[in-house]
């Protein structure tokens, strides 16, 4: 097979993981449902199973198909480094490209992404900036950098914004804390727990969750803890402080490891947010350079992020 027809195939695949639905799959790659199923037929064929189980409500992975996820990831991941390797090459860009991101993200997530690119690409150099204020989300700070990284709500359409990643919340808390005061089975039940919440500017999906049908703002009634930065909350949480809602990126090692509980998760993983992670930029061409870092983020984070294909794993084995 081609290998652009595979990655397309893989990454159709993970999409329709990440979706829980062929329309939805659908609807990102601009394509009509039939034509998804029939792409997931054909792969399902030649690999000779299953991989997702139907119905007319959802689409669900099966344990196969939950187990060549992970091998489908891998194998994008080496047709990027192929790629990035044969251009490195074969005149390939040189220069500096200067990114701002948010700090906690750019720590944990976005710095061994730019240390692998710029393995792969030995003639550029990059020149990260992370800072810890929300306030920048229209990327003011273009102009001093060519790049900007941001999560949340875009309202500035002057800026063109290319998605890196979706994002989506989890509550959580220890396992002391939960011994201690119980695991609340709803989040109706949510008033009657400590928290761990934002001090003022609260992110816009934070304690929100889908109660027959409707969407539905529910905190915790006592605030042990307020910040305006998410890994304080999430060392509060660790600490056996309360409950916390926070986004799967910052928490995923940690409920893989068990130190933090996922609640409300029977079903899964909630769904992704309608906002997520941007990289915005002033111009829609720009420089080479910064084209292919924007590649390279988008393999390196889409369709399904590598923390949220850990977790959707080791949510289907609970």
């Amino acid at each position: 097979m081609n290998p652009d027809a595979l990655g397309g195939q893989l990454e159709l695949f993970l999409e329709v993981l990440e979706c829980g639905s062929f329309s939805a799959a659908a609807r990102r790659r601009q394509l009509t449902p039939s034509a998804v199923a029939r792409r997931i037929d054909a792969l399902e064929q030649a690999l000779g199973s299953p991989l997702f189980q139907r119905s007319t409500h959802e689409v669900r992975a099966t344990p196969a198909g939950l187990a060549f996820a992970e091998r489908a990831r891998r194998i994008l991941d080496e047709l990027r480094l192929a790629r990035a390797e044969v251009v490195s090459l074969d005149s390939a860009p040189e220069g500096l490209i200067r990114v701002d991101a948010p700090a906690p993200f750019g720590r944990r997530r976005l710095a061994p992404v730019i240390a692998e690119f710029l393995v792969a690409y030995p003639r550029l150099d990059v020149q990260l900036r992370l800072i810890d204020s929300f306030i920048d989300l229209q990327g003011e700070h273009l102009g001093q950098v060519d790049l900007v990284l941001r999560i949340g709500p875009l309202t500035d359409s002057r800026l063109v914004a290319t998605p890196l990643a979706p994002m989506r919340r989890i509550a959580c808390a220890s396992p002391d804390y939960l011994q201690r005061r119980g695991t609340p089975g709803d989040p109706r039940e949510l008033p009657e727990h400590d928290g761990l919440d934002w001090d003022a500017l609260a992110p816009p999906h934070a304690w929100r969750f889908t109660i027959d049908g409707q969407v539905r703002t529910i905190r915790p009634g006592r605030r042990r803890m307020t910040a305006n930065n998410a890994e304080t909350l999430l060392l509060g949480a660790l600490a056996g402080l309360g409950i916390a809602h926070l986004p799967t990126w910052l928490i995923s090692e940690h409920l893989l490891r068990g130190e933090l509980l996922p609640l409300f998760c029977e079903n899964g993983l909630p769904p992704p947010e309608s906002s997520g992670v941007y990289a915005l930029r002033q111009h829609p061409a720009g420089a080479s350079r910064m084209r292919l870092l924007l590649e390279f983020l988008k393999n390196r984070f889409g369709p399904v992020p590598p923390w949220d294909l850990a977790l959707l794993n080791s949510l289907s084995r609970a």
